[in-house]
């Protein structure tokens, strides 16, 4: 396993890790197997042009482009068990954490991790819960004729999916925790971020050093690096295709949270302004 950490914003990151081996099918879970026989099927609706399949994929894929990217990227970190059942040596030696240096200084790595791993614990554990508590409920469903259960696949998979992100975040904070990283500078993303955050950054030109470039984003305000252009780039340059689509979304959620944001201290400003005005 390796694992990636990249800079989404000038505050954000995305964690995203990846196997090393390629023959991983004949190692999975009965769980992943499971998994992925579903995701074939969803595959396979939609391809369907009409009829209760395509407004169920349609729906579908609204529902996942809402669920936080920092979800995603904690359930593409397998759980330790499985990592172990994959590689016997796995705890014992250092996972690499491939990085870009001009955009996260080497010291903040160990605490830029270990908050990703436990910050959103305690919400993936309720969640899961709730949905374990759901799932008996919406289960009669299914005597519906035709139409399959949705209300009971939803909160099944929903359930999975936050568990599937707690085991995710237990591992890193193990890694974490007993000093299982080995962070990498990699040039190639290095190349990247100096060239994007000369484009966000007023004070950062092209030329500037790595550790102006660090400097600048630790000072500015929160604000995106990538362009929509850059996940594709991202997954060729760490040889990783669907991170593609975790850096599309990630690059997405955190465009909309800024400009919520934005427009929510925009609206502070003008009722302060709107009270000095009436007093």
């Amino acid at each position: 396993m390796r694992l990636f950490l990249i800079p989404i914003s000038t505050k954000r990151v995305l964690v995203y890790a990846r196997p090393l081996r390629k023959d991983l099918a004949k190692e999975l879970s009965i769980l992943d197997r499971i998994t992925t026989k579903a995701a074939e099927t969803w595959a396979k609706w939609e391809e369907a042009d009409k009829g209760w399949k395509m407004h169920l994929v349609s729906w579908g894929n609204r529902v996942q482009q809402r669920i936080p990217y920092e979800e995603w990227a904690l359930k593409s970190i397998p759980s330790f068990k499985t990592q172990q059942q994959i590689n016997g040596d796995h705890g014992k030696t250092k996972i690499d954490v491939l990085f870009p240096g001009n955009a996260v200084r080497l010291e903040r790595i160990q605490n830029v991790l270990r908050t990703i791993a436990t910050e959103r614990q305690e919400l993936h554990r309720k969640k899961m819960r709730w949905s374990l508590i759901l799932a008996p409920i919406t289960a009669p469903f299914g005597l519906v004729p035709v139409v399959p259960n949705i209300p009971f696949f939803y909160v099944a998979y929903r359930g999975w999916s936050h568990w599937r992100a707690l085991n995710g975040s237990k591992h890193l904070e193990f890694l974490v925790e007993n000093n299982l990283l080995n962070p990498v500078s990699l040039p190639e993303l290095e190349q990247l971020y100096a060239k994007r955050a000369s484009g966000a950054l007023e004070d950062t030109t092209t030329g500037a050093s790595y550790s102006e470039v660090a400097d600048g984003i630790e000072k500015s305000e929160d604000r995106v690096l990538l362009k929509m252009s850059d996940a594709k780039k991202l997954s060729t340059i760490l040889e990783a295709p669907e991170l593609a689509l975790e850096a599309e979304r990630a690059i997405i959620q955190v465009g909309e949270q800024l400009e919520a944001e934005a427009k929510a201290e925009k609206e502070k400003k003008d009722e302060k302004k709107d009270e000095k005005k009436d007093s």
